[in-house]
């Protein structure tokens, strides 16, 4: 009896330290507590480089360290209950793939500066990891989700297109350490001063630190640079369609069930019971939604007042009337 009171107490702990379950409100306390004290944690470490605010130094320790000590208690549950995230594993086993998996590791890196060689540039670096603990609070509640799946879903072409760049920087860079080593030499020194000129240029950030003065140079810069616009572009809209389908995707899922009905097409007929009828009029009365209408050759999308004329081919789909009885049959 104990032991099963203890693993129920143990999973009740495990549903509140999980993120995303909107519908406890316990698990969505300790989300709020979690943002408020990466945001804290974060803003400490903003504030405490400026000089002006070393009088409130001591108030900045306080909130980190109260911070930091939640953050220890958060890694010591999900620790204690990872059994219950990996239910397949034994408990070392699901010990183990927590501490390695890209949660465990940000959870690690998130306190490990504060009590360990904080003096080290590479360890005051690591304490930035911090702020990507938020990453898991939006990946559960916002559309970080979409990014991923997005970026999963592309990856051939995106590293298809990052490929293309590739070549173009190393051409671009060869090319003009060719044409410029001989008058710039300091400049110019070998071919990673070039590949530096080619990053600065296909991304159009221009540092202006390196640049050509040769005619040939300067062509070749032109040419680079409107190279690298397209280049860089080419992602860019791999990325933004990608987008655009996984939010159509997901608003065809969020449709409600009244448009489980079958799609059809008609052209309408002088005579018959749609010409004449606005979208909204066909939804209420013959439980169609008009989702096309092609008109002269044109596709419209409809709005609810925009009325069937003759010699329309429209495309609909059925609804399922709010009573659940048949569909009210209309002659076409």
């Amino acid at each position: 009896m104990d032991i099963n009171f203890d693993k129920k107490k143990k999973k009740r702990i495990f549903d509140i330290i999980q993120i995303g379950r909107k519908n406890d409100f316990a698990s969505r306390l300790f989300d709020f507590a979690i943002v408020i004290a990466i945001l804290l944690n974060c803003g400490v470490l903003f504030m405490s480089t400026f000089d002006e605010l070393a009088g409130y130094y001591p108030v900045f320790t306080l909130i980190e360290r109260i911070t930091v000590v939640f953050f220890c208690i958060e890694y010591i549950l999900r620790i204690w209950t990872a059994e219950f995230l990996y239910p397949h594993c034994s408990k070392k086993e699901a010990v183990r793939r927590f501490l390695l998996s890209f949660d465990g590791i940000i959870d690690l890196f998130t306190i490990l500066p504060f009590f360990y060689l904080t003096g080290f540039v590479a360890f005051r670096m690591l304490r930035v990891i911090r702020i990507f603990h938020l990453f898991r609070i939006n990946a559960a509640y916002d559309s970080f989700n979409v990014i991923t799946k997005v970026l999963y879903e592309k990856k051939n072409q995106i590293f298809s297109s990052i490929f293309i760049i590739l070549i173009l920087m190393l051409a671009s860079s060869l090319s003009m350490y060719s044409v410029e080593h001989e008058v710039q030499p300091e400049v110019f020194k070998n071919a990673f001063s070039g590949l530096w000129w080619s990053i600065s240029t296909i991304f159009t950030v221009g540092y202006g630190d390196i640049y050509p003065i040769t005619a040939a140079g300067r062509m070749l810069g032109i040419f680079t640079t409107f190279l690298g616009v397209g280049a860089v572009a080419i992602p860019t809209g791999i990325i933004s369609a990608g987008f655009v389908e996984q939010y159509t995707e997901m608003s065809k899922r969020a449709l409600p069930s009244e448009y489980s009905g079958k799609t059809g097409v008609i052209t309408v007929q002088e005579d018959s019971f749609y010409c004449g009828k606005t979208v909204a009029e066909l939804r209420s009365e013959s439980y169609i939604e008009v989702l096309v209408v092609i008109r002269n050759g044109n596709t419209l999308i409809p709005n609810p007042t925009l009325a069937i004329e003759d010699e329309d081919t429209m495309v609909y789909k059925e609804l399922l009337n709010f009573e659940d009885k048949p569909l009210k049959r209309r002659k076409k």
